[in-house]
């Protein structure tokens, strides 16, 4: 079992699901032009899919995300936003990309947590962190007809794969509290940094070409999910 969550690391985990929420509705004005209701959908779906996905696969029934109101209300506060003002955020990419990178890790690190709290392994847990990190955005690129950015882009499953498994050593060894929950959570954000900022990604195949190396398509514009 783990401890409740820290008020810092709720802070940052309501944090993060306001900036997926503005990141699934940029996706929905830039790349799909869909309309206020897609918007909103596309923003909440990529906000809080993850979330809500973890929690029914470990029997967290109902999800946090409906029996906690913030979160709702953040996520459609996201896509509000992003709808009013998505000519002005394209001036604040870099900001919204270091806010993504900081939900993508606190999401990660609380997805593995709460996991061990319903008595589930390593593995499972590990896998949970990373689908409560990338579960929401992955959902929205499908239903606009893209590939997951989580498949392709700047190092994204890699470290919520790093920061799900931190966390579950933690736990495991008894040593999981604030400290090594941030801890985590930073080496997950410097890792995805440095993958935005030198345009690192995993590994391809041999001899075949990385989706990022063609040139730019409408997506490509758009920052990556959450």
């Amino acid at each position: 079992m783990t401890p409740p969550e820290p008020p810092l690391l709720l802070a940052l985990d309501l944090t993060g699901t306001f900036v997926f929420g503005l990141n699934g509705a940029l996706t929905a004005v830039r790349a799909a032009r869909l309309d206020i209701v897609g918007v909103l959908a596309l923003a909440v779906i990529t906000a809080l899919g993850g979330g809500i996905t973890r929690d029914v696969l470990i029997g967290a029934v109902p999800p946090a995300a409906f029996s906690d109101w913030r979160y709702l209300a953040l996520a459609l506060g996201g896509g509000l936003v992003a709808f009013a003002l998505s000519r002005r955020l394209e001036r604040l990419e870099t900001p919204i990309v270091v806010l993504d990178a900081v939900g993508l890790s606190v999401f990660a690190v609380i997805g593995a947590a709460k996991a061990f709290e319903f008595g589930l392994g390593i593995g499972p847990a590990i896998l949970l962190g990373v689908i409560t990190a990338v579960g929401g955005g992955t959902i929205r690129d499908t239903l606009v007809r893209q590939i997951p950015s989580v498949l392709h882009s700047d190092l994204y499953a890699i470290p919520a794969l790093l920061a799900a498994a931190l966390t579950a050593a933690a736990v495991r060894t008894g040593t999981y509290g604030l400290p090594t929950a941030l801890g985590a959570a930073a080496i997950c954000f410097a890792v995805r940094m440095i993958g935005v900022r030198f345009r690192l990604n995993a590994p391809g195949p041999p001899g075949g070409d990385h989706p990022d190396d063609h040139p730019a398509s409408p997506r490509d514009d758009d920052q990556d999910d959450g």
